[in-house]
């Protein structure tokens, strides 16, 4: 059936059973088949939706075990998150993945109540070390560290500050050993000097202004950028520290793709930020993703690009987050960064936006084409002093191509 789509270009998917469609899925992603990939989970998702419901195990387990199948992904978490009582106290729960658990312990509806999510996210992280003793209190110190490491990146979504003096000592404090270390004593001085009978607030933390080196953006830049990386509200509150550690700056580094590749190659969580020639025009992306030199794309539905017509006023921005994530970042070797071909940098100083958007939601530019490069600036996004990580399991793979069109060498604006 594949050979047949490989070489006539179409696929007839009537009279198939799901479970073999299934199996295509699978063999497709194995031989690198992008286009059938999106093809078969549009098709699942529209024709088979009541079947996928009732072997939810299945689909939930396939499509989490490779990364290409967001669709997919998404289709279960929008199951789980129209009930998400229900697959919190089922025995399913333990069986998710760790990307999955954040995003369920982050929902709204259990927001509130912190003490069901941090019991919830203790049994599954006991479940996913069965060696572990049945007794928490015969737990000895490497049983302790094991289930520390397996918890770690979901502690930090626990909103544990919002909790009473009494659920802190009763439920949390027993298994602090199991906190990373900052956290645990930062919980503890917070609730020794927090009065038993004053309510908890809720703490919320402001983005570090500390190591912020810039000749193109003020830090009022840097709040709101972060809070398009955490798809906030703009008038919501900041929850995570970020601070923007500068890795490359064009005028002190070179304008060049090899300097660009040599800083920014297998780093994650990189803001681009560049400054046009002549203008007061900031144009920029964030990559969640590592940057490579590989004519590959990368992966992600993080991932955005942005404009502020004028430096001096950041209301007057366009935000355009990508739309079609199998082709979200292009790397390649001969320019230093790629956001598909929505928004590129070339090696001579130049770059190029694109007037009809491709693989993001809109134009980031009223004037399309290519422009000239005053200086540009490469970020890494920080949480206190260390790198923002991506979640465990949630590596994006990338598509080598090998069919990427050759770039101008040439940008004469004049």
């Amino acid at each position: 059936m594949i050979l047949r789509y490989i070489y006539g270009g179409s696929l007839f998917l009537k009279g198939y059973d799901t479970s073999d469609i299934i199996k295509i899925l699978i063999a497709s992603s194995e031989l690198g088949l992008q286009e059938l990939i999106t093809h078969l989970q549009l098709f699942l998702i529209k024709n088979k939706k009541k079947w996928m419901e009732q072997n939810f195990n299945l689909i939930y387990k396939t499509s989490f075990e490779n990364y290409s199948f967001l669709k997919l992904q998404d289709f279960c978490k929008a199951l789980i998150f129209n009930e998400p009582e229900k697959f919190f106290n089922s025995n399913d729960f333990t069986s998710l993945s760790e990307s999955c658990v954040i995003s369920l312990i982050q929902h709204k509806n259990f927001q509130k109540n912190v003490i069901q999510v941090w019991e919830h996210v203790l049994k599954w992280g006991i479940a996913q070390n069965p060696e572990l003793p049945s007794d928490p209190s015969n737990y000895s110190k490497n049983d302790l560290n094991t289930l520390r490491d397996t918890l770690q990146q979901c502690t930090s979504f626990i909103k544990f500050f919002n909790l009473s003096h009494k659920q802190f000592l009763n439920n949390v404090y027993p298994y602090k050993k199991v906190l990373p270390k900052d956290l645990r004593e930062n919980l503890i001085k917070h609730f020794i000097n927090q009065p038993d009978n004053k309510p908890e607030p809720v703490i919320t933390k402001e983005i570090s202004s500390k190591n912020m080196d810039s000749k193109i953006i003020t830090i009022q830049h840097t709040e709101l950028i972060s809070k398009w990386i955490d798809k906030l509200e703009i008038t919501d509150e900041i929850s995570n520290p970020y601070e923007f550690k500068l890795i490359l700056r064009g005028s002190r580094d070179g304008f060049s793709p090899s300097i660009f590749h040599k800083i920014c190659d297998n780093k994650s969580h990189t803001i681009s930020i560049i400054k046009v020639e002549d203008s007061n025009e900031i144009l920029g992306g964030y990559n969640p993703i590592t940057w490579k030199t590989d004519c590959s794309f990368g992966i992600t539905k993080d991932s955005f690009i942005f404009s502020f017509r004028n430096k001096e006023n950041i209301e007057d921005y366009i935000l355009s987050r990508v739309k079609d994530e199998e082709f979200a970042i292009f790397n390649y070797a001969s320019r230093s960064l790629g956001f598909s071909h929505d928004l590129v940098l070339y090696g001579n100083k130049c770059g190029n936006t694109t007037f009809n958007p491709l693989r993001y939601e809109k134009s980031i530019r009223k004037i399309n084409g290519r422009f000239n490069v005053e200086e540009y600036e490469i970020f890494q996004i920080t949480e206190g002093n260390e790198p923002k990580e991506i979640m465990k399991g949630n590596e994006p793979k990338e598509i080598v191509t090998g069919n990427e069109p050759k770039e101008d060498s040439n940008c004469n604006l004049s």
